[in-house]
């Protein structure tokens, strides 16, 4: 059937050639040391830190998502600085460049678990690491499939998990089963108005409520 021509709200326009360029350049021009918190600090790893002193992560993010730049990764660092004690064992569910687990470490966490089904996010979590002097044995990083989910079982003082509402739904046994008695479970990549819903879903086992909010996202 033809669309009538009262719904066409602009002609069909042709394609453009866009000239290549070196878009990883491009964008590394534009990613600045942020600060996160009150202790923490975001530097990419082409550039000085602003503070030394502080407690500073060097990152090149690769093809993996967690850069600190998205609201939802901000949220989470920031309630890390808040609730991360010494010796704390921490696990990352959809770790991505390792950023919130690296953070962790800095922090004092004494070992921190990062899990992702990217091979990417694999990568870029274990070179990040490395730039941030932290080892395989501080810093485990794997595919799912490649986890022992039972020797991690009921570990884990801090569950952090920045993915989409989606997934936060199914995975909801699997993050609440992680989590020592009297563990937290810090969930991101929601929505506010998907809030309610997943509170739901956490509760009885795990009480959540929005800590906070940033541009519409929410964090748990």
């Amino acid at each position: 059937h033809g669309v009538p021509a009262d719904l066409i709200e602009a002609p069909a326009s042709a394609p453009a050639h866009v000239p290549d360029q070196d878009w990883e350049r491009a964008w590394m021009d534009n990613f600045h040391p942020m600060r996160m918190g009150e202790r923490l600090w975001i530097c990419p790893s082409w550039k000085e830190p602003p503070e030394p002193d502080a407690v500073n992560i060097i990152l090149d993010p690769g093809l993996a998502f967690g850069t600190g730049t998205h609201p939802t990764t901000a949220l989470c660092l920031g309630e890390l600085d808040k609730q991360v004690k010494p010796g704390m064992r921490v696990i990352d569910f959809g770790c991505g460049t390792g950023i919130l687990a690296i953070a962790a470490l800095k922090l004092g966490a004494g070992h921190a678990w990062g899990v992702d089904n990217d091979p990417q996010a694999i990568i870029a979590s274990r070179q990040n690491a490395e730039r941030n002097q932290i080892g395989a044995a501080q810093f485990g990083v794997s595919l799912p499939d490649d986890v022992d989910w039972a020797g991690l079982n009921q570990s884990a003082d801090v569950v952090v998990a920045n993915i989409l509402a989606g997934p936060l739904h199914v995975l909801a046994p699997q993050l609440k089963s992680l989590l020592k008695p009297g563990g937290q479970l810090i969930l991101a990549g929601l929505l506010a108005d998907q809030a309610a819903d997943l509170v739901a879903e956490y509760a009885p086992e795990v009480t959540l409520s929005v800590a906070c909010e940033k541009e519409g996202w929410a964090l748990l």
